[in-house]
């Protein structure tokens, strides 16, 4: 009888640790199931040619095939409003099935809490899928221009290209000019970043505000070469090597430090992918793995070194908590930052009228 018993319980026993195995297997067939023989659209909220729309084209290659029943992503470029576009659609009119992804600026997060009159998304809701890459931004003059460090911009203006009013390109000189008094000037009217670099090598505009990454891919070596001197870079410690200080040296104020901490915290979102909101939980769960995958994958991991991209990836459960944490920022900042950027719009619309 105990052998009996005994032998009943080691079954029991093997039965409750087998479960969740057959459970996650039948979870996974199940994905499998749906995802067979679909697309998945991977929507880039700019232009083509750009870094976002080159990471998301490299990540579509190779994430499809680390998600059960192995879709195929197809990319769709879908520039407009510095990305709220894309980001609307995928709030509002994408299927909720775990069909869609989108990659878009990291700024948007920010754009809904300032109020973007275009905004029609609530970030929060959002299913955060991932990003490949943190990267530094800078501000950088045109050599031969009349600011040649940051402490030129309190004495000379730098007129600097625009990329859309609610873009990181855009927004960042209006900020630093309302926060701290740096003389920017910003010319709109370029379709994305890289053809704000082209215009400073035309001598249209003498410089911009962009990611290191972004500079370097629309023009490799630029730091060598010296045709672009960095001012400063935008977080709160110096990048190493890049032989410039960081924004944060000329703030003279806590009110300022907060305004511009806010501001540029976006970098930590990287280069944000998310899923429309209401997507099941299994799918999304498929898709951050799929992704998480991807990033440690060495096909993709060669693939995306030959691009000259760097993969420092966050996974979609840190992001999901960049955002909440961002969602936190006490309210009189926020508006600190409205008012500053409202404040071209409503000169640009005056100047148009």
């Amino acid at each position: 009888m105990k052998m009996l018993a005994k032998v009943a319980i080691t079954a029991a026993f093997a039965a409750v640790i087998a479960a969740p195995a057959f459970a996650a297997d039948a979870a996974r067939d199940e994905i499998a199931r749906f995802y067979k023989e679909k697309n998945i659209q991977f929507i880039i909220g700019t232009s083509a040619g750009g870094s976002y729309d080159q990471w998301a084209r490299v990540i579509g290659r190779h994430m499809g095939k680390k998600i059960p029943g192995t879709p195929n992503i197809v990319a769709i470029n879908m520039p407009g409003a510095g990305g709220i576009t894309a980001t609307n659609h995928l709030f509002n009119r994408a299927p909720k099935d775990g069909t869609t992804i989108a990659i878009f600026s990291r700024n948007i997060p920010t754009q809904a809490l300032l109020n973007h009159p275009a905004v029609k998304f609530n970030t929060k809701d959002m299913n955060w899928i991932g990003s490949p890459e943190l990267t530094n931004r800078v501000c950088v003059a045109r050599k031969g221009a009349k600011v040649q460090k940051a402490e030129d911009l309190f004495q000379h203006e730098l007129i600097v290209g625009g990329s859309g009013i609610g873009t990181t390109v855009s927004n960042t000189p209006v900020v630093l000019r309302g926060v701290l008094g740096m003389k920017f000037r910003v010319i709109e009217g370029y379709q994305g970043a890289q053809n704000v670099v082209f215009a400073i090598e035309k001598g249209e505009v003498e410089g911009i505000c962009q990611t290191i990454a972004g500079l370097e891919s629309t023009n490799p070596g630029w730091q060598k070469k010296g045709d672009l001197i960095p001012l400063f870079n935008l977080e709160q410690k110096k990048v190493p090597g890049l032989g410039a200080p960081s924004v944060f040296d000329y703030v003279k104020t806590k009110d300022q430090r907060q305004t511009l901490a806010f501001f540029f915290s976006s970098t930590e979102l990287g280069r944000p992918i998310a899923a429309p909101p209401g997507v099941p939980a299994a799918r999304v769960n498929a898709l951050r793995r799929g992704f998480d995958a991807t990033m440690a994958d060495p096909a993709f991991i060669a693939e995306s070194k030959k691009m000259g991209l760097v993969i420092t990836a966050l996974t979609g459960e840190e992001l999901t908590k960049v955002v909440a944490d961002l969602a936190e920022t006490p309210e009189h900042i926020v508006q600190k930052i409205s008012a500053i950027t409202q404040k071209k719009k409503k000169k640009k619309k005056k100047k148009e009228e």
